[in-house]
């Protein structure tokens, strides 16, 4: 047991070190900003439909997780996101100190002898546990459902599986799987229970939050497939690959 729990971290520390320091540090750039933005929701004149600023970013976490389990698999690009989720809580713990020290935020002085702008501010970095709470757990399901749906629908494509339109179809229904589960389980998690959203609003947000992101994957996916592309010509990650190929052969 203890000698398996040495092969993976030495495995996880050969992944880190052949990823893109580009591709690696957007993603876990569009983590956070995506888990910070959740705590803010968009004021939409519909009874029937919610949604929270995350979705600003979120496609970008998503684009960078279809990138990765193309290249190197969906073990491995779980791994990254499991690495991305815990960077992530050691910047809100980072934050949340930052939040408790005493002192003067920059809008401050925009509005006069206002207390509550330092309390709002404090409050919104440091965050709440049930926002943190929600959007890793929801992260973490998402990333499992769309890093292996992703890799599932690939093995599908017998004839061209490296072409546009195999990398097409693996993303975007990935995507829309990963991503309503995304919403789906933050929504419930916290929406549902800590911001009075109704269960209508919960799937709704859901549903149109994938639409939506789905349709920015649609925009971009041209750029995450030459990527792809770029990196298998260039033997982005090599050391990684030998190191599996060698512990399975």
């Amino acid at each position: 047991m203890k000698h398996k729990i040495s092969d993976f971290f030495s495995e996880c520390g050969i992944l880190l070190r052949s990823l893109s320091p580009l591709a690696f540090s957007l993603f876990l750039l569009s983590v956070f900003a995506m888990n910070l933005l959740a705590n803010k929701s968009l004021d939409i004149p519909l009874d029937w439909l919610a949604l929270d600023c995350g979705i600003i970013v979120s496609w970008v976490a998503f684009l960078c997780m279809d990138v990765l389990t193309k290249h190197y698999g969906p073990k491995a690009a779980t791994v990254v996101s499991a690495v991305a989720i815990v960077i992530n809580l050691l910047a809100c713990l980072i934050l949340w100190l930052a939040s408790l020290i005493p002192g003067t935020w920059g809008a401050f002085f925009d509005f006069g002898e206002q207390p509550v702008v330092n309390s709002a501010l404090d409050s919104t970095f440091g965050g709440t546990w049930y926002v943190l709470l929600g959007s890793t757990v929801a992260f973490l399901a998402s990333a499992v459902v769309n890093n292996f749906s992703n890799w599932g629908v690939g093995k599908l494509f017998k004839k061209n599986p490296n072409g546009f339109f195999a990398y097409a179809c693996r993303t975007y229904l990935s995507t829309a799987l990963g991503q309503f589960c995304d919403n789906l389980i933050f929504a419930f998690l916290v929406s549902y229970f800590f911001f009075g959203w109704t269960a209508v609003q919960c799937i709704t947000c859901a549903a149109t939050g994938m639409v939506a992101e789905l349709l920015i994957e649609a925009v971009f996916s041209p750029i995450g497939y030459k990527i792809c592309d770029v990196w298998k010509k260039r033997g982005v990650g090599r050391e990684y690959f030998d190191y599996v190929a060698k512990k399975q052969g």
